[in-house]
């Protein structure tokens, strides 16, 4: 059976409480993306293995504000860029864009089928957090923490590692460019009421 990350497996259970029921949801969902994707839409996982390192990032602009997050995979050995991804995510904050980047950047590290796969954050606090080294305190997080051990299950060997902001630049660049091409409309704070 496929593994789904913890998040999908709440919303099906709270859908469809029983397992028979899901277990049909999911088996109609992946014949009728079978049925509607044609060969040349579906992109093909290559078979990579040996290591490979993930830089990720996500940022806010306010905090929360409208977040983006950008991943970039590549193979040291031959020092080549295997994935660019970028996207706009919504109103974040910058703990929950740097979560959704690193569940993004595994999910499409996972296409490459790595031996090692060598995760490079520059936030520490969320190195730490997934490590170990500090707790998990936020509920709203946790749930991040929860999605991302299920992903790290199905890779034979990931690390995290903390990198400064300027070793990580180009994720960072990634995350800027995607904010910059979609601005989020302009915020007017709300004025007090005269008493």
């Amino acid at each position: 059976m496929i593994r789904l990350p913890a998040s999908l497996e709440r919303k099906l259970a709270e859908q469809f409480p029983l397992i028979r029921e899901r277990e049909r949801f999911a088996a109609e969902a992946v014949e009728h993306a079978f049925e509607t994707t044609s060969p040349d839409q579906k992109e093909q996982p290559v078979a990579i293995g040996g290591t490979l390192h993930l830089f990720t990032d996500g940022g806010s602009r306010g905090n929360p504000g409208q977040a983006a997050i950008g991943c970039i995979i590549e193979d040291p050995l031959r020092g080549t860029v295997l994935k660019e991804y970028a996207e706009v995510i919504g109103v974040a904050t910058n703990n929950v864009a740097e979560y959704r980047a690193l569940i993004k950047g595994l999910d499409l590290a996972s296409l490459y089928h790595p031996n090692r796969l060598i995760c490079y954050l520059d936030s520490e606090l969320i190195v730490k957090q997934l490590n170990g080294e500090y707790r998990v305190r936020m509920p709203s997080l946790q749930v991040f923490v929860e999605e991302i051990r299920a992903i790290t299950e199905t890779l034979p060997d990931v690390v995290f590692t903390f990198v400064p902001r300027e070793d990580n630049y180009r994720a960072d660049a990634l995350v800027n460019k995607a904010l910059d091409a979609h601005p989020s409309p302009s915020y007017k704070k709300p004025q007090r009421r005269a008493r």
